[in-house]
């Protein structure tokens, strides 16, 4: 099979695009035909090394953990799905991933793929989808009435998070540059502020959870305009040090795992109406390179999406 495989860390260039095996499946695994991944900031953080001291890949290794396609073959003990079924997934994020035509997932992590969209939709949703939804739902209990923060809205996992949080009857406030305002209150945002222009304390006040998605002086100031017994969500840094410095204030950091309820759920509210990828950008897997760049300058409207293999 064609996979992108990396034999040393480094930056974009030690990805090499090449004939990699079929991965085997155990008894609770899946073999997925890969259709469509995506490129998401952990995929080039793991490429450069920053994770290494939490997890050791053995070189060469296949990156990428998101993943719409096809059952190709399943394992002797898995109960749920069978060969030619539609599915999507983030997999454990130890293993060799998606950026390959084929890619062996355990069971438990694999769901059904929205049944109204395409797999290169479905393709970008596991992983930052299941991030807003962790953040906003597991941890920050969001509750319908309550007013909610979600920095750059207009990136893939806030994108999301904009339209969980409608969903879940929230009045959003969403930060993002002018250029996506339209964007994002067309995604449901009740109140829009240009970070690049306006003072956030100056701009809203009240809020009772922040999902921080950017970290540093934008979580500093994210204390300064939250409610009593306000959370403040982060993917990005520990908060709970911050929160020391304000009383009646909490803080709590996520790193996710893969979870199939979730995927669940994302798939209901997408076969609903109420959750849409928005993709800025589309890329052949063999073109990796460009999209990890695009993905690191950190400005990537929405998701980046690769098309894998055919549906």
């Amino acid at each position: 099979m064609k996979a992108i495989r990396i034999h040393e860390y480094g930056d974009a260039s030690v990805m090499r695009y090449e004939e990699a095996p079929i991965p085997s499946y155990a008894a609770d695994e899946i073999l997925i035909r890969v259709v469509a991944s995506s490129v998401n900031p952990v995929d080039w953080k793991i490429r450069h090394g920053h994770l290494r001291e939490m997890i050791t890949y053995p070189m060469p290794f296949i990156p990428g953990w998101d993943v719409s396609g096809v059952v190709d073959a399943v394992g002797s003990d898995t109960k749920r799905f069978t060969v030619g079924d539609a599915v999507y997934s983030r997999p454990d994020i130890a293993r060799n991933g998606t950026y390959a035509e084929y890619v062996a997932v355990r069971e438990s992590e694999v769901a059904a793929k929205p049944r109204n969209i395409s797999h290169i939709e479905a393709g970008v949703l596991p992983l930052a989808g299941i991030t807003a939804w962790e953040a906003l739902v597991t941890v920050g209990k969001i509750q319908p009435g309550q007013r909610v923060l979600v920095h750059a809205a207009a990136g893939g996992v806030g994108t999301l998070a904009v339209q969980i949080a409608k969903a879940k009857g929230a009045y959003v406030v969403a930060t993002a540059s002018a250029k996506h305002q339209l964007l994002v209150e067309s995604l449901g945002a009740d109140e829009f502020i240009d970070y690049r222009s306006q003072i956030l304390r100056e701009s809203t006040h009240n809020i009772n959870l922040v999902f921080d998605t950017v970290g540093g002086a934008t979580q500093d100031e994210s204390w300064h305009v939250m409610a009593a017994n306000g959370l403040l969500v982060s993917i990005v840094s520990d908060p709970k040090a911050g929160a020391t410095l304000w009383p009646h204030l909490r803080g709590e950091f996520l790193f996710i795992q893969p979870n199939v309820m979730v995927l669940a759920q994302l798939a209901h509210l997408v076969e609903r109406g109420k959750l849409r990828a928005v993709i800025g950008a589309e890329f052949a897997l063999r073109d990796i390179q460009q999209a990890h760049a695009l993905s690191e300058t950190g400005h990537a409207t929405g998701k980046i999406a690769l098309y894998v293999g055919h549906p």
